[in-house]
């Protein structure tokens, strides 16, 4: 597996957006099974923030695990900000989920915050990252 370095996830982030999540976290795996199939163009790349690269986009946020991380030409976003820009990226009607963004971010991010707290419990957690098919193997870095 590639040895990253911060600059080398930005860059890339330039022209394919990265999500870093939490690979044992049933409802973040669905959120990265849900966008792999409405990306019709493959541009999202994905990572798990149990891997290096994963921990250095983490790191790079500043924030705590309970968040999935955005690097998206040359910025990361965490918390509710990931699901909105995601939308935003995606081709088709999605987009207008991403008008959500007017919301005031303290309201969307106190949302976010009270389902991460409690993920595991309602929606399971696996004993191991998911290994991807061989279809969408080469989105993970």
């Amino acid at each position: 597996m590639k040895k990253w370095s911060k600059s080398e996830l930005i860059g890339l982030s330039q022209s394919h957006p990265i999500i870093a999540f939490d690979g044992v976290c049933n409802l973040c795996d669905g959120f990265v099974q849900w966008l792999m199939k409405r990306d019709k163009k493959k541009i999202f790349r994905y990572v798990t923030l149990q891997s290096e690269a994963g921990d250095i986009l983490l790191t790079a946020s500043g924030k705590e695990k309970e968040t999935v991380v955005l690097a998206y030409k040359g910025s990361i976003y965490t918390y509710s900000d990931v699901a909105l820009k995601s939308m935003k990226i995606l081709e088709g009607w999605w987009k207008m989920l991403s008008y959500f963004s007017i919301l005031p971010k303290w309201g969307r991010d106190m949302i976010y915050h009270f389902i991460a707290r409690n993920r595991y419990r309602w929606f399971g957690k696996k004993d191991e990252c998911m290994v991807p098919t061989a279809e969408v193997r080469d989105l993970f870095l």
